[in-house]
């Protein structure tokens, strides 16, 4: 199953505990780190990439609502605080839910689910490529293949580079449209034309199949 990576945004030390302790409890979400203010998490943010906020409206030196003005790639924002006041703002700034505190676990499952359903409708990420986000529709990826501290992205019409793991792009992409064979290689199921108990063959391309892998291909 793919996972969510998420961050805290919250400056109530206890709020920061339950949202942690309710995130540990959802198999398909990942906390990335949790942050007491919006400055900390705009400048972690900018070498970073996550797919959910969970934001506090009261944050000190830059409040919530300012702070989800100010981002450029927005991803699934929801809202958590003690101020009903502030939902139309914040449905206005299309966020994906709005919890009030204190939030049961119930009401938090719901919210992460509309994360879920709508990441894996969407159809593509964004990726950075020379300091630039680049849209990459799932659809259109053969390959991603491990280069140290990068990957390379390989789709039908060009290639990308991006600084990043194989295992951070493995958590942005549809478990049931992608599979990990090779520590150094995932592939799109659907480009998938012939394999052998060694390699697979991806759009003409010989790809090898890691020696603890060979079960993820006798799954499909």
């Amino acid at each position: 199953m793919s996972k969510i990576k998420c961050i805290i945004i919250e400056d109530e030390p206890l709020a920061v505990k339950v949202l942690s302790d309710y995130v540990a409890q959802v198999p398909f979400l990942q906390l990335a780190g949790s942050f007491k203010d919006a400055i900390l998490a705009t400048e972690w943010l900018r070498t970073n990439e996550v797919q959910l906020i969970f934001l506090d409206i009261h944050l000190p030196k830059l409040k919530g609502m300012a702070f989800l003005k100010t981002l450029t790639t927005k991803p699934a924002v929801i809202i958590t605080t003690a101020y009903h006041q502030y939902a139309v703002e914040g449905f206005d700034l299309d966020v994906t839910d709005y919890l009030l505190k204190p939030i049961g676990f119930e009401r938090f499952l719901i919210a992460v689910n509309k994360v879920r359903v709508n990441g894996e409708a969407k159809g593509y990420l964004f990726l950075t490529v020379q300091k630039k986000k680049v849209k990459i529709l799932f659809s259109e990826i053969l390959y991603i293949e491990s280069q140290r501290e990068y990957i390379k992205v390989v789709t039908e019409k060009k290639e990308f580079i991006s600084r990043m793991s194989t295992q951070e792009i493995e958590l942005l992409l549809p478990a049931h449209l992608f599979k990990r064979i090779h520590r150094s290689f995932i592939i799109s199921i659907n480009k998938l034309e012939s394999f052998t108990a060694e390699s697979v063959e991806v759009n003409g391309i010989s790809i090898p199949i890691g020696r603890g892998y060979k079960e993820v291909i006798d799954n499909l």
